[in-house]
Protein backbone atom coordinates (compact mmCIF):
# COMPACT_ATOMS: atom_id res chain seq x y z
CA UNK A 1 0.00 0.00 0.00
CA UNK A 2 1.55 3.35 -0.67
CA UNK A 3 1.64 6.01 1.50
CA UNK A 4 -1.22 8.07 0.60
CA UNK A 5 -3.62 5.12 0.47
CA UNK A 6 -2.72 4.18 3.64
CA UNK A 7 -3.15 7.76 4.95
CA UNK A 8 -6.86 7.69 3.61
CA UNK A 9 -7.75 4.20 4.98
CA UNK A 10 -6.38 5.01 8.21
CA UNK A 11 -8.60 8.63 7.94
CA UNK A 12 -11.47 6.37 6.76
CA UNK A 13 -11.08 3.94 9.72
CA UNK A 14 -10.80 6.40 11.85
CA UNK A 15 -13.44 9.03 10.87
CA UNK A 16 -16.13 5.64 10.82
CA UNK A 17 -15.27 4.23 14.46
CA UNK A 18 -15.54 7.49 16.21
CA UNK A 19 -19.17 8.19 14.52
CA UNK A 20 -20.08 5.02 14.93
CA UNK A 21 -18.99 5.43 19.15
CA UNK A 22 -20.22 8.35 19.71
CA UNK A 23 -23.27 7.12 18.27
CA UNK A 24 -24.13 4.25 19.73
CA UNK A 25 -23.36 5.67 23.27
CA UNK A 26 -25.04 8.63 22.94
CA UNK A 27 -28.19 5.72 22.55
CA UNK A 28 -27.06 3.63 25.26
CA UNK A 29 -25.74 0.18 22.79
CA UNK A 30 -22.18 0.54 24.04
CA UNK A 31 -18.82 1.47 21.68
CA UNK A 32 -18.04 -2.07 20.89
CA UNK A 33 -21.14 -2.42 19.13
CA UNK A 34 -20.18 0.34 17.59
CA UNK A 35 -16.99 -0.69 16.58
CA UNK A 36 -18.62 -3.37 14.75
CA UNK A 37 -20.71 -2.01 13.19
CA UNK A 38 -18.06 0.64 11.51
CA UNK A 39 -16.55 -2.66 10.31
CA UNK A 40 -19.32 -3.75 8.52
CA UNK A 41 -19.87 -0.38 6.60
CA UNK A 42 -15.87 0.23 5.84
CA UNK A 43 -15.65 -3.85 4.89
CA UNK A 44 -14.81 -4.98 2.04
CA UNK A 45 -18.49 -7.06 1.33
CA UNK A 46 -20.47 -3.94 1.61
CA UNK A 47 -21.22 -0.85 -1.04
CA UNK A 48 -19.02 2.29 -0.58
CA UNK A 49 -14.98 2.74 0.33
CA UNK A 50 -13.67 -0.42 2.24
CA UNK A 51 -10.32 0.38 4.55
CA UNK A 52 -8.27 -2.74 2.71
CA UNK A 53 -9.27 -6.09 1.36
CA UNK A 54 -6.83 -7.82 3.25
CA UNK A 55 -8.94 -7.94 6.24
CA UNK A 56 -7.18 -11.45 7.73
CA UNK A 57 -4.06 -9.66 7.83
CA UNK A 58 -4.98 -6.39 9.43
CA UNK A 59 -7.39 -8.65 11.99
CA UNK A 60 -3.96 -10.81 13.00
CA UNK A 61 -2.03 -7.46 13.74
CA UNK A 62 -4.61 -6.06 15.52
CA UNK A 63 -4.87 -9.66 17.81
CA UNK A 64 -1.86 -7.50 19.48
CA UNK A 65 -4.77 -5.59 21.52
CA UNK A 66 -6.08 -9.19 22.45
CA UNK A 67 -2.17 -9.87 24.13
CA UNK A 68 -2.03 -6.26 25.96
CA UNK A 69 -5.96 -6.78 26.89
CA UNK A 70 -4.35 -10.45 28.99
CA UNK A 71 -1.22 -8.86 29.98
CA UNK A 72 -3.41 -5.98 32.24
CA UNK A 73 -5.84 -8.50 33.39
CA UNK A 74 -2.85 -10.71 34.39
CA UNK A 75 -1.35 -7.72 36.23
CA UNK A 76 -4.41 -7.81 38.23
CA UNK A 77 -4.79 -11.41 39.14
CA UNK A 78 -1.98 -12.53 41.75
CA UNK A 79 -1.02 -16.33 41.21
CA UNK A 80 -2.48 -17.37 43.87
CA UNK A 81 -5.85 -15.94 42.88
CA UNK A 82 -5.71 -18.36 39.77
CA UNK A 83 -5.07 -21.61 42.01
CA UNK A 84 -8.40 -21.02 43.63
CA UNK A 85 -10.13 -20.28 40.59
CA UNK A 86 -9.25 -23.67 39.73
CA UNK A 87 -12.79 -25.43 40.19
CA UNK A 88 -14.49 -23.04 37.90
CA UNK A 89 -11.70 -23.16 35.44
CA UNK A 90 -10.81 -27.00 34.83
CA UNK A 91 -14.60 -27.58 36.19
CA UNK A 92 -16.84 -24.91 34.89
CA UNK A 93 -14.54 -24.25 32.01
CA UNK A 94 -13.84 -27.57 30.70
CA UNK A 95 -17.61 -28.81 30.59
CA UNK A 96 -18.52 -26.06 28.71
CA UNK A 97 -16.65 -27.06 26.49
CA UNK A 98 -17.40 -30.67 25.97
CA UNK A 99 -21.14 -29.92 26.01
CA UNK A 100 -21.37 -26.93 24.27
CA UNK A 101 -19.21 -28.67 21.25
CA UNK A 102 -20.83 -31.53 21.48
CA UNK A 103 -24.99 -30.02 21.48
CA UNK A 104 -23.72 -27.85 18.57
CA UNK A 105 -21.63 -30.64 16.38
CA UNK A 106 -25.44 -32.77 16.57
CA UNK A 107 -27.11 -29.57 15.21
CA UNK A 108 -24.51 -29.27 12.50
CA UNK A 109 -24.08 -32.15 11.42
CA UNK A 110 -27.77 -32.22 9.75
CA UNK A 111 -26.15 -29.94 7.29
CA UNK A 112 -22.32 -31.76 6.54
CA UNK A 113 -21.46 -34.70 5.15
CA UNK A 114 -19.31 -36.58 8.05
CA UNK A 115 -18.92 -36.25 11.29
CA UNK A 116 -15.38 -35.05 11.81
CA UNK A 117 -16.69 -31.98 9.89
CA UNK A 118 -19.36 -31.04 12.29
CA UNK A 119 -17.09 -31.82 15.10
CA UNK A 120 -15.06 -29.20 14.11
CA UNK A 121 -17.37 -27.30 13.65
CA UNK A 122 -19.20 -27.49 16.91
CA UNK A 123 -16.26 -27.47 18.98
CA UNK A 124 -14.63 -24.45 17.00
CA UNK A 125 -18.06 -22.52 17.88
CA UNK A 126 -18.30 -22.93 21.39
CA UNK A 127 -15.04 -21.22 22.07
CA UNK A 128 -16.22 -17.61 23.47
CA UNK A 129 -14.72 -13.98 22.43
CA UNK A 130 -12.01 -13.33 24.85
CA UNK A 131 -11.71 -9.96 23.41
CA UNK A 132 -14.78 -8.92 23.31
CA UNK A 133 -16.06 -10.18 26.74
CA UNK A 134 -12.48 -9.02 28.52
CA UNK A 135 -12.93 -5.93 26.93
CA UNK A 136 -17.17 -5.47 27.96
CA UNK A 137 -15.94 -6.54 32.02
CA UNK A 138 -12.89 -4.12 32.06
CA UNK A 139 -14.53 -0.95 30.85
CA UNK A 140 -17.44 -1.71 33.50
CA UNK A 141 -15.00 -2.57 36.09
CA UNK A 142 -16.87 -6.29 36.52
CA UNK A 143 -13.81 -8.55 36.26
CA UNK A 144 -13.55 -8.63 39.91
CA UNK A 145 -17.34 -9.72 40.55
CA UNK A 146 -18.58 -13.36 40.79
CA UNK A 147 -19.55 -13.17 37.26
CA UNK A 148 -16.60 -11.72 35.95
CA UNK A 149 -14.36 -14.37 37.39
CA UNK A 150 -16.84 -16.88 36.06
CA UNK A 151 -16.70 -15.76 32.66
CA UNK A 152 -12.78 -15.12 32.68
CA UNK A 153 -11.91 -18.13 34.10
CA UNK A 154 -14.18 -20.15 30.95
CA UNK A 155 -12.32 -17.71 28.41
CA UNK A 156 -9.16 -19.03 30.23
CA UNK A 157 -9.85 -22.60 29.74
CA UNK A 158 -10.90 -22.24 26.16
CA UNK A 159 -7.68 -20.67 25.31
CA UNK A 160 -6.09 -23.06 26.38
CA UNK A 161 -8.11 -25.46 24.50
CA UNK A 162 -7.41 -24.36 21.35
CA UNK A 163 -3.90 -25.80 21.71
CA UNK A 164 -5.08 -29.72 21.47
CA UNK A 165 -7.56 -28.54 19.41
CA UNK A 166 -4.84 -27.46 16.36
CA UNK A 167 -3.43 -30.42 17.10
CA UNK A 168 -6.13 -32.82 16.13
CA UNK A 169 -6.91 -30.72 13.16
CA UNK A 170 -4.85 -32.83 10.74
CA UNK A 171 -6.08 -36.32 12.21
CA UNK A 172 -9.59 -34.94 10.55
CA UNK A 173 -8.10 -33.77 7.30
CA UNK A 174 -9.38 -36.09 4.55
CA UNK A 175 -5.98 -35.60 2.29
CA UNK A 176 -2.57 -36.33 3.26
CA UNK A 177 -2.39 -32.10 4.06
CA UNK A 178 -0.58 -31.36 7.37
CA UNK A 179 0.31 -28.52 9.00
CA UNK A 180 3.20 -27.70 9.72
CA UNK A 181 4.24 -28.65 13.09
CA UNK A 182 7.19 -30.35 14.91
CA UNK A 183 6.57 -34.29 16.29
CA UNK A 184 4.79 -34.21 19.32
CA UNK A 185 7.65 -34.94 21.64
CA UNK A 186 9.18 -31.46 20.45
CA UNK A 187 6.70 -29.97 20.68
CA UNK A 188 5.83 -30.79 24.41
CA UNK A 189 9.69 -30.07 24.88
CA UNK A 190 9.42 -26.53 23.32
CA UNK A 191 5.98 -25.80 25.12
CA UNK A 192 7.78 -26.61 28.57
CA UNK A 193 10.40 -24.38 27.29
CA UNK A 194 8.91 -21.59 26.21
CA UNK A 195 6.36 -21.14 29.45
CA UNK A 196 9.49 -21.69 31.60
CA UNK A 197 11.12 -18.46 29.67
CA UNK A 198 8.17 -16.64 30.18
CA UNK A 199 7.41 -17.41 33.93
CA UNK A 200 11.02 -16.93 34.74
CA UNK A 201 11.72 -13.45 32.63
CA UNK A 202 8.47 -12.04 34.30
CA UNK A 203 9.34 -13.07 37.63
CA UNK A 204 12.96 -11.53 37.82
CA UNK A 205 14.55 -10.55 34.70
CA UNK A 206 11.92 -8.03 33.26
CA UNK A 207 11.26 -6.44 37.36
CA UNK A 208 15.10 -6.24 37.48
CA UNK A 209 15.26 -4.24 34.05
CA UNK A 210 12.44 -1.77 34.81
CA UNK A 211 13.72 -1.25 38.24
CA UNK A 212 17.21 -0.29 36.92
CA UNK A 213 15.47 1.66 34.00
CA UNK A 214 12.77 3.61 36.65
CA UNK A 215 16.51 4.41 39.50
CA UNK A 216 17.55 6.11 36.25
CA UNK A 217 14.08 8.19 35.84
CA UNK A 218 14.14 6.53 31.72
CA UNK A 219 10.19 6.48 31.19
CA UNK A 220 10.65 5.96 27.19
CA UNK A 221 12.86 3.05 27.80
CA UNK A 222 10.64 2.02 30.90
CA UNK A 223 7.59 1.91 28.52
CA UNK A 224 9.48 0.15 25.68
CA UNK A 225 11.21 -2.39 27.73
CA UNK A 226 7.48 -3.37 28.97
CA UNK A 227 6.15 -3.35 25.28
CA UNK A 228 8.69 -5.42 24.15
CA UNK A 229 8.67 -8.09 26.90
CA UNK A 230 4.97 -8.23 26.18
CA UNK A 231 5.02 -9.01 23.03
CA UNK A 232 8.11 -11.58 22.98
CA UNK A 233 5.98 -13.61 25.54
CA UNK A 234 3.27 -13.67 23.10
CA UNK A 235 5.77 -14.89 20.21
CA UNK A 236 7.32 -17.52 22.51
CA UNK A 237 3.81 -18.82 23.06
CA UNK A 238 2.87 -18.77 19.23
CA UNK A 239 6.00 -20.28 18.47
CA UNK A 240 5.41 -23.53 20.74
CA UNK A 241 1.69 -23.40 19.68
CA UNK A 242 -0.20 -21.55 22.38
CA UNK A 243 -2.14 -18.72 22.36
CA UNK A 244 -0.28 -15.24 21.96
CA UNK A 245 -3.21 -13.85 23.91
CA UNK A 246 -1.88 -16.61 27.27
CA UNK A 247 1.72 -15.61 26.65
CA UNK A 248 0.85 -12.03 27.69
CA UNK A 249 -1.44 -13.04 30.39
CA UNK A 250 1.22 -15.02 32.15
CA UNK A 251 3.85 -11.85 31.74
CA UNK A 252 1.05 -9.83 33.40
CA UNK A 253 0.67 -12.27 36.21
CA UNK A 254 4.14 -12.78 37.44
CA UNK A 255 4.64 -9.02 37.51
CA UNK A 256 1.54 -8.45 39.53
CA UNK A 257 3.56 -9.15 42.62
CA UNK A 258 5.97 -6.35 41.55
CA UNK A 259 6.46 -2.80 42.65
CA UNK A 260 6.01 -1.24 39.46
CA UNK A 261 2.75 -3.22 38.13
CA UNK A 262 0.72 -0.12 38.35
CA UNK A 263 3.00 1.99 36.26
CA UNK A 264 3.04 -0.74 34.20
CA UNK A 265 -0.56 -0.50 33.55
CA UNK A 266 -0.33 3.27 33.43
CA UNK A 267 1.81 2.81 30.30
CA UNK A 268 0.36 -0.24 28.58
CA UNK A 269 -3.99 0.85 28.89
CA UNK A 270 -3.86 3.52 26.26
CA UNK A 271 -2.12 1.34 23.43
CA UNK A 272 -4.54 -1.60 24.16
CA UNK A 273 -7.34 0.60 24.22
CA UNK A 274 -6.30 1.92 20.34
CA UNK A 275 -5.71 -1.55 19.07
CA UNK A 276 -8.44 -3.22 20.85
CA UNK A 277 -10.87 -0.48 19.24
CA UNK A 278 -9.29 -1.17 15.70
CA UNK A 279 -9.63 -5.09 16.69
CA UNK A 280 -13.33 -5.13 16.99
CA UNK A 281 -13.57 -3.27 13.91
CA UNK A 282 -11.44 -5.82 12.03
CA UNK A 283 -14.29 -8.74 13.37
CA UNK A 284 -16.62 -6.36 11.58
CA UNK A 285 -14.95 -5.97 8.17
CA UNK A 286 -14.92 -9.89 8.10
CA UNK A 287 -18.64 -10.21 8.28
CA UNK A 288 -19.43 -10.85 4.56
CA UNK A 289 -22.57 -9.84 3.98
CA UNK A 290 -22.80 -11.94 0.50
CA UNK A 291 -23.80 -15.09 2.65
CA UNK A 292 -26.76 -13.53 4.19
CA UNK A 293 -27.82 -12.29 0.96
CA UNK A 294 -27.76 -15.76 -0.76
CA UNK A 295 -28.62 -17.84 2.43
CA UNK A 296 -30.72 -15.40 4.65
CA UNK A 297 -32.67 -17.89 6.55
CA UNK A 298 -30.11 -20.18 7.08
CA UNK A 299 -27.87 -18.08 8.29
CA UNK A 300 -30.58 -16.71 10.83
CA UNK A 301 -31.56 -20.21 11.79
CA UNK A 302 -27.47 -21.41 12.63
CA UNK A 303 -26.94 -18.05 14.48
CA UNK A 304 -30.27 -18.46 16.90
CA UNK A 305 -29.71 -22.17 17.26
CA UNK A 306 -25.95 -21.42 18.12
CA UNK A 307 -26.63 -18.81 20.82
CA UNK A 308 -29.87 -20.44 22.24
CA UNK A 309 -27.59 -24.39 22.81
CA UNK A 310 -24.02 -22.05 24.49
CA UNK A 311 -26.97 -19.98 26.76
CA UNK A 312 -28.97 -22.65 27.54
CA UNK A 313 -26.27 -25.18 29.01
CA UNK A 314 -23.79 -21.92 30.05
CA UNK A 315 -26.71 -21.29 32.58
CA UNK A 316 -27.21 -25.03 33.62
CA UNK A 317 -23.26 -25.27 33.91
CA UNK A 318 -22.88 -21.65 35.70
CA UNK A 319 -25.67 -22.86 38.66
CA UNK A 320 -24.20 -26.08 39.30
CA UNK A 321 -21.15 -24.43 39.95
CA UNK A 322 -22.52 -22.09 42.96
CA UNK A 323 -23.61 -18.88 40.75
CA UNK A 324 -27.13 -17.81 41.81
CA UNK A 325 -29.77 -18.04 38.56
CA UNK A 326 -29.07 -14.10 38.28
CA UNK A 327 -25.20 -14.48 38.02
CA UNK A 328 -25.36 -17.48 36.30
CA UNK A 329 -28.35 -15.78 33.44
CA UNK A 330 -25.72 -12.84 32.85
CA UNK A 331 -22.86 -15.23 32.39
CA UNK A 332 -24.38 -16.85 29.63
CA UNK A 333 -25.59 -14.28 28.04
CA UNK A 334 -22.41 -12.91 27.85
CA UNK A 335 -20.55 -15.48 26.47
CA UNK A 336 -23.35 -16.82 24.17
CA UNK A 337 -21.04 -15.89 21.10
CA UNK A 338 -18.42 -17.72 19.27
CA UNK A 339 -14.75 -15.53 19.41
CA UNK A 340 -12.05 -15.02 17.83
CA UNK A 341 -10.05 -18.13 17.49
CA UNK A 342 -12.87 -19.77 15.59
CA UNK A 343 -11.27 -17.66 13.01
CA UNK A 344 -8.07 -19.33 13.40
CA UNK A 345 -9.56 -22.90 13.49
CA UNK A 346 -11.64 -22.79 10.45
CA UNK A 347 -8.78 -21.21 8.56
CA UNK A 348 -6.45 -23.94 9.68
CA UNK A 349 -8.83 -26.52 8.64
CA UNK A 350 -9.32 -24.57 5.19
CA UNK A 351 -5.88 -25.15 4.63
CA UNK A 352 -6.07 -28.93 5.04
CA UNK A 353 -8.93 -29.44 3.03
CA UNK A 354 -11.35 -30.37 6.05
CA UNK A 355 -13.85 -27.60 5.03
CA UNK A 356 -14.44 -26.07 2.08
CA UNK A 357 -15.12 -22.46 0.89
CA UNK A 358 -18.62 -22.46 1.47
CA UNK A 359 -18.36 -23.74 4.75
CA UNK A 360 -15.62 -21.36 5.54
CA UNK A 361 -17.24 -18.49 4.61
CA UNK A 362 -20.22 -19.28 6.66
CA UNK A 363 -18.25 -20.11 9.47
CA UNK A 364 -16.59 -16.95 9.83
CA UNK A 365 -19.66 -14.83 8.78
CA UNK A 366 -21.55 -16.69 11.68
CA UNK A 367 -18.25 -15.65 14.61
CA UNK A 368 -18.75 -11.96 13.35
CA UNK A 369 -22.41 -12.15 13.65
CA UNK A 370 -22.15 -13.60 17.52
CA UNK A 371 -20.11 -11.07 18.25
CA UNK A 372 -22.04 -7.99 16.55
CA UNK A 373 -25.04 -9.34 18.53
CA UNK A 374 -22.99 -9.94 21.69
CA UNK A 375 -23.51 -5.90 23.43
CA UNK A 376 -27.59 -6.77 22.77
CA UNK A 377 -27.38 -10.18 24.19
CA UNK A 378 -25.68 -8.88 27.65
CA UNK A 379 -28.16 -6.10 27.84
CA UNK A 380 -31.04 -9.06 27.16
CA UNK A 381 -29.14 -10.78 29.97
CA UNK A 382 -29.40 -8.02 32.56
CA UNK A 383 -32.98 -7.14 31.68
CA UNK A 384 -33.90 -10.77 31.93
CA UNK A 385 -31.85 -10.92 35.80
CA UNK A 386 -33.32 -8.18 36.86
CA UNK A 387 -36.47 -10.54 37.02
CA UNK A 388 -34.73 -12.75 39.91
CA UNK A 389 -34.08 -11.45 43.55
CA UNK A 390 -31.40 -9.79 44.11
CA UNK A 391 -30.12 -12.45 46.91
CA UNK A 392 -26.75 -14.05 45.00
CA UNK A 393 -26.65 -17.32 46.97
CA UNK A 394 -23.64 -19.18 48.17
CA UNK A 395 -20.68 -17.28 46.36
CA UNK A 396 -17.41 -18.97 46.09
CA UNK A 397 -14.71 -17.31 48.85
CA UNK A 398 -12.30 -16.64 46.32
CA UNK A 399 -14.81 -14.05 44.74
CA UNK A 400 -14.56 -12.52 48.37
CA UNK A 401 -12.28 -9.65 49.28
CA UNK A 402 -8.52 -11.34 49.82
CA UNK A 403 -5.73 -9.39 51.83
CA UNK A 404 -3.31 -8.09 49.83
CA UNK A 405 -4.96 -7.05 46.90
CA UNK A 406 -5.44 -3.61 45.82
CA UNK A 407 -8.69 -2.68 44.76
CA UNK A 408 -11.26 -1.24 47.18
CA UNK A 409 -8.70 0.85 49.12
CA UNK A 410 -9.79 3.74 50.95
CA UNK A 411 -7.15 6.09 50.68
CA UNK A 412 -4.88 7.00 48.38
CA UNK A 413 -0.74 8.24 49.68
CA UNK A 414 0.89 9.86 47.16
CA UNK A 415 4.52 9.99 48.41
CA UNK A 416 5.63 7.48 51.57
CA UNK A 417 8.50 9.35 52.96
CA UNK A 418 8.44 9.69 56.88
CA UNK A 419 5.27 11.49 56.51
CA UNK A 420 3.42 9.21 54.46
CA UNK A 421 4.64 6.44 56.51
CA UNK A 422 3.28 7.95 59.23
CA UNK A 423 0.01 7.88 57.57
CA UNK A 424 0.05 4.83 56.07
CA UNK A 425 1.17 3.69 60.14
CA UNK A 426 -2.16 5.03 61.41
CA UNK A 427 -4.49 4.03 58.47
CA UNK A 428 -2.91 0.53 59.21
CA UNK A 429 -3.64 0.98 62.89
CA UNK A 430 -7.71 1.38 62.56
CA UNK A 431 -7.98 -1.05 59.74
CA UNK A 432 -8.19 1.22 56.94
CA UNK A 433 -7.05 -0.21 53.55
CA UNK A 434 -4.38 2.61 51.94
CA UNK A 435 -2.53 2.67 48.74
CA UNK A 436 0.50 4.02 48.38
CA UNK A 437 2.61 6.17 45.15
CA UNK A 438 6.23 7.03 45.54
CA UNK A 439 8.94 7.62 42.58
CA UNK A 440 11.99 6.95 44.61
CA UNK A 441 12.38 3.21 43.62
CA UNK A 442 14.67 2.46 46.59
CA UNK A 443 12.12 3.57 48.94
CA UNK A 444 9.21 1.63 47.26
CA UNK A 445 11.73 -1.81 47.55
CA UNK A 446 12.04 -1.18 50.79
CA UNK A 447 8.41 -0.65 52.09
CA UNK A 448 7.59 -3.49 49.85
CA UNK A 449 9.87 -5.67 51.52
CA UNK A 450 8.30 -5.33 54.59
CA UNK A 451 4.56 -5.93 53.15
CA UNK A 452 3.57 -2.69 53.00
CA UNK A 453 1.05 -1.47 49.49
CA UNK A 454 3.45 0.51 48.19
CA UNK A 455 3.93 1.07 43.94
CA UNK A 456 5.98 2.69 41.95
CA UNK A 457 4.66 5.71 40.26
CA UNK A 458 3.77 9.54 38.98
CA UNK A 459 0.36 11.29 40.74
CA UNK A 460 0.72 13.46 37.77
CA UNK A 461 0.29 10.82 35.04
CA UNK A 462 -3.43 10.45 34.46
CA UNK A 463 -3.15 6.97 33.15
CA UNK A 464 -1.50 6.44 36.77
CA UNK A 465 -5.40 7.66 38.11
CA UNK A 466 -7.00 5.33 35.79
CA UNK A 467 -4.87 2.37 36.28
CA UNK A 468 -5.33 2.75 40.10
CA UNK A 469 -9.48 3.03 40.22
CA UNK A 470 -8.48 6.12 41.97
CA UNK A 471 -11.98 7.51 41.75
CA UNK A 472 -13.24 4.70 43.86
CA UNK A 473 -11.19 5.90 46.80
CA UNK A 474 -12.03 8.51 49.45
CA UNK A 475 -9.40 10.22 50.50
CA UNK A 476 -6.26 11.31 48.56
CA UNK A 477 -3.12 12.69 50.94
CA UNK A 478 -0.56 14.55 49.10
CA UNK A 479 2.97 14.46 50.92
CA UNK A 480 4.97 15.22 47.67
CA UNK A 481 8.18 17.10 48.66
CA UNK A 482 8.20 19.07 45.59
CA UNK A 483 5.75 21.52 46.21
CA UNK A 484 5.16 21.57 41.90
CA UNK A 485 4.47 18.43 41.90
CA UNK A 486 2.68 18.32 44.25
CA UNK A 487 0.54 21.40 42.94
CA UNK A 488 0.34 19.76 39.68
CA UNK A 489 -0.98 16.43 41.17
CA UNK A 490 -3.82 18.38 43.03
CA UNK A 491 -5.02 19.78 39.57
CA UNK A 492 -4.58 16.55 37.92
CA UNK A 493 -6.70 14.62 41.10
CA UNK A 494 -9.69 17.13 41.56
CA UNK A 495 -10.12 17.11 37.28
CA UNK A 496 -10.39 13.55 37.52
CA UNK A 497 -12.27 12.79 40.93
CA UNK A 498 -14.10 16.14 41.24
CA UNK A 499 -16.01 14.35 44.51
CA UNK A 500 -12.50 12.89 46.40
CA UNK A 501 -11.17 14.62 49.52
CA UNK A 502 -7.65 15.97 48.98
CA UNK A 503 -5.56 16.45 52.24
CA UNK A 504 -2.08 17.85 51.21
CA UNK A 505 1.44 18.22 52.99
CA UNK A 506 2.73 22.09 52.44
CA UNK A 507 5.84 24.08 53.64
CA UNK A 508 4.14 27.34 55.11
CA UNK A 509 0.90 29.23 54.35
CA UNK A 510 1.74 30.60 51.01
CA UNK A 511 1.87 26.80 49.38
CA UNK A 512 -1.33 26.21 51.32
CA UNK A 513 -3.04 28.75 48.82
CA UNK A 514 -1.95 27.31 46.12
CA UNK A 515 -2.85 23.96 46.69
CA UNK A 516 -6.42 25.36 47.82
CA UNK A 517 -6.23 27.13 44.15
CA UNK A 518 -5.59 23.85 42.93
CA UNK A 519 -8.36 21.76 44.45
CA UNK A 520 -7.19 20.70 47.38
CA UNK A 521 -9.70 20.18 50.31
CA UNK A 522 -7.28 20.60 53.27
CA UNK A 523 -4.04 22.06 53.20
CA UNK A 524 -1.48 21.77 56.43
CA UNK A 525 1.80 23.92 56.68
CA UNK A 526 4.25 21.96 58.24
CA UNK A 527 6.17 24.83 59.70
CA UNK A 528 2.86 26.36 61.42
CA UNK A 529 2.00 23.49 62.50
CA UNK A 530 5.09 22.79 64.24
CA UNK A 531 5.04 26.46 65.35
CA UNK A 532 1.48 25.68 66.61
CA UNK A 533 2.64 22.46 68.48
CA UNK A 534 5.44 24.17 70.25
CA UNK A 535 2.93 26.84 71.37
CA UNK A 536 0.88 24.09 72.76
CA UNK A 537 3.85 22.53 74.94
CA UNK A 538 4.61 26.04 76.02
CA UNK A 539 0.89 26.21 77.10
CA UNK A 540 1.57 23.19 79.06
CA UNK A 541 4.56 24.43 80.75
CA UNK A 542 2.98 27.22 82.15
CA UNK A 543 0.10 25.39 83.81
CA UNK A 544 -2.47 25.86 81.80
CA UNK A 545 -4.66 22.22 81.05
CA UNK A 546 -4.66 20.60 78.14
CA UNK A 547 -8.02 21.10 76.54
CA UNK A 548 -7.38 24.73 77.44
CA UNK A 549 -4.08 24.56 75.42
CA UNK A 550 -5.68 22.62 72.43
CA UNK A 551 -8.77 25.27 71.88
CA UNK A 552 -5.95 27.80 71.51
CA UNK A 553 -4.48 25.41 69.21
CA UNK A 554 -7.98 25.18 67.40
CA UNK A 555 -8.48 28.85 67.64
CA UNK A 556 -5.57 29.31 65.84
CA UNK A 557 -6.16 27.02 63.45
CA UNK A 558 -8.91 28.58 62.81
CA UNK A 559 -10.74 30.26 59.09
CA UNK A 560 -7.57 28.88 57.73
CA UNK A 561 -5.24 30.20 60.09
CA UNK A 562 -6.29 33.39 60.30
CA UNK A 563 -4.57 34.40 63.57
CA UNK A 564 -1.09 33.34 62.62
CA UNK A 565 -1.74 35.21 59.44
CA UNK A 566 -2.66 38.45 61.01
CA UNK A 567 0.16 37.86 63.53
CA UNK A 568 2.73 37.10 60.84
CA UNK A 569 0.96 40.33 58.67
CA UNK A 570 1.49 42.11 61.58
CA UNK A 571 4.61 41.44 63.45
CA UNK A 572 6.90 40.83 60.24
CA UNK A 573 8.76 43.77 58.35
CA UNK A 574 8.05 44.55 54.61
CA UNK A 575 10.87 43.90 52.59
CA UNK A 576 11.40 45.43 49.15
CA UNK A 577 12.31 42.14 47.29
CA UNK A 578 14.44 44.28 45.10
CA UNK A 579 16.22 45.24 47.85
CA UNK A 580 20.17 44.72 47.96
CA UNK A 581 20.88 42.42 51.02
CA UNK A 582 23.14 43.76 53.99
Amino acid sequence: MDPEAFVQSSVLLLIAAATAVALFKHFGLGSILGLLVAGVLIGPYTPGPAVTGNVDDLRHFTELGVVLLLFIIGLELHPSRLWEMRRTLFGLGSLQILFSGLALAVYFRLFVETWPIALLIGFSLALSSTALVMQMLYEKGEIATPRGQTAFSVLLMQDIAVVPMLALLPLAAASGASLPEPHLGEQLGLIVLMLAGVIVSGRYLVPLILDLLARQGNREAFFLVTLAAVFIAAWAMNRAGLSMALGGFLLGMMLSNSRYSVQVHASIEPHKGLLMSVFFVTVGMSLNLGVLAAKPLLFVLHLVILIAIKVGLIYVLAQRFCQSRKSALQVAFMLGQAGEFGFILFGAAKILGIIDAATFTMAVALISGSMLATPLLVRLGAFLSARFSDEEGPVDERFRYQPGQEDGAQAVIAGYGRVGHTVGAVLASHGIRFIAFDQNPGLVARWRAEGQPVFYGDMRNPALLAAAKIEQAKVVVLTIDDPRACIEATTLIRHYAPEIIIVARARDLTACDALFRAGASRAFPEAVEASLRLAAETLDGLGITDEDAEQMVQQARGEDYALVRSEVTEQAPIVDPSAPKR
